[in-house]
């Protein structure tokens, strides 16, 4: 059997190879940049992908190293609003949602796809594609034609592979500008997300590593934005961006597939990203295990399959990420006065907890 080609050597490209791997389809997995990256936004890995990992033995790797997250604490202006301490259990996850850096999940998968004998290929640039009745032919910078039964486009919001099928990806940015930084903090805790609300800014904190922590705000500089009593040090790693909501036109042509954030983007609120698209690519593994046994509807099933739930999920989050975002006297009452409310009906969090990580419904395979 020809392998199926991935494009794109970040976690969902890795996890595509792993899980198809791991069904005995072999792969080659390819990557423009010459080496992993070093820095991480990822940061999250949810319940449902350390499940989904869990037989590769890279879920374990994760939830070793990883920091676990025991709670959530919600403020206003430094203030508390509530705090959530989450049953993983009564959820039905056999994980605790963990905290690591992607370069460092990426590590794990990586390892694991190394001893299955699969390599990333790296310094592969894509410069074009196109479809036979048989299979896929890619064209790459350095000359090279690879042909497969199949490609997965897994290389990001820039995606080579969604260009070269013309694929569109509409949807809308915010203007805000977010500040990322990874730094010495002396004052959050240690296991649990902080979140902290005020009229035309938020900051989130999560632990990274010992006495680093994850900090993303917008409206107000970070240093500006950390509560009383909090001290900032070293910083590690800064990063500014926009936010932005966009979904594929398309998720399948013929025997071309996308995932990931080549198929939909939308902001950190939520932690979805990475862990969306590894959802993705254990749902293409299945379609593309079928399509090579003789079910030829497979990858087109695929599109139908994810699309709508990626649509669902970017939905979700782009109106909560109004809410954070939004300004004005009625938005920053319900800030205020909604958390405390919500949070003495334990229904209500435990629904918007499994919505946040991912258990909130099944992985439909058909």
């Amino acid at each position: 059997m020809a392998p199926v080609l991935i494009v794109g050597g970040g976690p969902v490209g890795l996890a595509a190879a792993l899980f198809l791997t791991r069904r005995g389809v072999p792969v080659r997995i390819v990557d423009a940049e010459a080496a992993p990256h070093a820095t991480s936004r990822a940061l999250a890995v949810s319940p449902r992908t350390l499940d989904l990992l869990r037989d590769s033995g890279v879920a374990g790797a994760v939830v070793a190293e990883g920091n676990p997250i025991r709670g959530l604490s919600l403020h206003w202006r430094g203030a508390p609003l509530a705090e959530i301490t989450p049953d993983w259990n009564r959820m039905g996850a056999a994980y605790p949602m963990t905290i690591l850096p992607q370069a460092r999940t990426e590590a794990h998968m990586i390892a694991a796809l190394a001893g299955l004998g699969v390599m990333v290929e790296r310094g592969r640039v894509l410069t074009g594609l196109e479809q036979t009745t048989d299979g896929v032919r890619a064209a790459f910078e350095d000359g090279e034609v690879l042909s497969a039964p199949l490609l997965y486009g897994a290389d990001g919001a820039h995606s080579a592979v969604r260009h070269a099928l013309g694929v569109a990806f509409p949807g809308d940015g915010s203007p805000e500008i977010w500040r990322l930084m990874d730094a010495v903090v002396e004052g959050p805790p240690p296991d649990a997300g902080w979140i902290d609300l005020a009229p035309g800014s938020a900051l989130v904190c999560l632990p990274y590593a010992g006495d680093v922590f994850r900090l993303f705000a917008f409206g107000r500089p970070l240093p500006d934005s950390l509560p009383d009593g909090w001290r900032l040090g070293a910083v590690r790693w800064r990063s500014d961006f926009k936010v932005s909501h966009r979904l594929a036109d398309r998720f399948s042509v013929g025997r071309v597939a996308l995932g990931g954030d080549a198929a939909h983007i939308h902001s950190p609120i939520g932690g979805r990203g990475m862990n969306l698209g590894i959802e993705d690519a254990w749902v293409f593994s299945a379609c593309a295990a079928d399509f090579l046994n003789g079910d030829t509807d497979r990858i087109a099933a695929y599109g139908r399959l994810r699309r709508p739930a990626d649509a669902r999920v970017v939905r979700t989050i782009r109106a909560l990420t109004r809410v954070v975002t939004g300004d004005g006297p009625v938005v920053d009452l319900a800030k205020r006065t909604a958390p405390p409310v919500l949070a003495r009906f334990p229904w209500l969090v435990e629904r918007a907890l499994r919505a946040g990580m991912g258990l909130d419904h099944p992985i439909r395979l058909r």
